[in-house]
């Protein structure tokens, strides 16, 4: 989708819109999320349009004015490509793209992007490859596919079928295979979890580019993949913990984002079972970020589309590091907050600088043991209450 060529990044427009429900401050910050997604995927972002509309134009998304503003800019200076904050719909992108003469794509195609780029097992691979055909499918009209213009040899082309209709078939068929093979795979990882025993499960959840491998990496001792890009990870990890004298299994998986496209949503089930199948969720929240309760309330609308909005959760509030001026006393201040009222175990900590880890492992203990001891009531000799260990 964007490509990084020899010497330099594709040249990007940004395009957003301001409504009734989302006030310019909130398209600001979306923008600048979009942003972050642009370069993740290889984009250098030159210019940054806002509109303010009652609802986005049934044909082009914007205005007239707008665009011919657009329009004028891309004549004058080397643009590549123009992404829109929202998803645009197969007639306003086609519109789009005749209007400014560029490449034209929504947020949705450019995470699609992302995650192609990203994914390095054959299962996520196959998980993006099903979200682009779905995607891809009501798309199809004017558009040269690339796809194979034959099915099985001379004859199998239905009577008086148009082209258009060739690729749509082509498509569906795709979709359905990869949705046998995803079943295929589902049913083996199924299995895999049932042979983890009776051990107790936990999560990590969170927004994107939050911290959740890096925390991942300093309470297994491992090396996972973390990198502070969006979606660094897309391949659930787990790992064997042990907290003081307490094993569990930990599962670090895909980090959530506004606006998460439906079709994502839909192909990464199966990744996401891992957060059904959880006993604990362990939400990890980059307090350092300006808008860090709107990625919360992201995350739990999300926990609820999936049916997860009701296990125990432990809240990690990471990179306090990164806060201006982070002191003991600052500290204190947030743990008077809000944040730590709810009927949620929180914790303040930078898994990067490794600071209140010691207090993290303590929560995790008396959280998982609580579980531990439903599912083995006859172990709890073996786990005594933290008071009595001596460390």
């Amino acid at each position: 989708m964007i490509e990084k060529k020899e010497n330099f990044y594709e040249n990007v427009i940004l395009v957003g819109i301001t409504h009734q429900q989302q006030t310019k401050e909130k398209t600001t910050d979306y923008l600048n999320e979009l942003a972050f997604l642009a370069e993740t995927a290889g984009g250098k972002v030159v210019k940054t349009y806002i509109q303010k509309l009652d609802k986005p134009h049934p044909k082009t998304f914007l205005g007239t004015g707008k665009l011919n503003e657009i329009k004028s800019y891309i004549e004058q200076n080397p643009v590549d490509i123009v992404i829109f904050d929202d998803e645009l719909s197969p007639a306003q992108q086609k519109n789009l793209e005749k209007i400014l003469n560029t490449k034209i794509i929504d947020r949705t195609r450019l995470i699609l992007d992302i995650f192609a780029k990203r994914a390095q097992t054959s299962y996520a691979r196959t998980q993006v490859e099903l979200a682009q055909y779905q995607y891809l499918l009501p798309r199809l009209t004017g558009m040269w596919t690339h796809l194979e213009r034959q099915r099985g040899g001379i004859g199998m082309r239905g009577p008086g079928e148009t082209e258009i209709e060739t690729d749509r078939r082509i498509v569906r068929d795709k979709i359905a295979l990869l949705k046998k093979k995803l079943a295929a795979i589902d049913k083996q990882m199924t299995t895999q979890r049932s042979n983890r025993g009776k051990m107790v499960r936990a999560a990590l959840i969170g927004y994107t580019n939050v911290g959740k491998s890096t925390l991942m990496n300093v309470l297994s001792k491992s090396n996972v993949f973390a990198e502070n890009k969006l979606f660094a990870t897309l391949d659930t990890t787990v790992r064997k913990i042990v907290v003081h004298n307490i094993p569990f299994l930990l599962s670090d998986t895909v980090g959530f984002i506004r606006k998460l496209p439906t079709q994502l949503i839909e192909s990464f089930k199966s990744t996401l079972n891992e957060v059904t199948e959880a006993d604990l969720l362990i939400h990890v929240v980059d307090i350092s970020h300006p808008n860090f309760e709107e990625h919360m309330t992201t995350v739990n609308e999300i926990l609820s589309e999936i049916k997860a909005g009701d296990k125990p959760v432990v809240l990690v509030f990471n990179k306090i590091d990164l806060l201006p001026q982070t002191t003991e006393n600052q500290l204190k201040n947030l743990e008077k907050t809000w944040l730590t009222k709810t009927k949620n175990p929180s914790v303040f900590i930078s898994a990067n600088k490794k600071i209140n880890i010691d207090q993290l492992k303590d929560i995790l203990y008396t959280e998982v043991r609580k579980i531990h001891i439903k599912r083995f009531p006859y172990n709890d000799f073996l786990y005594p209450d933290l008071k009595d260990l001596k460390f």
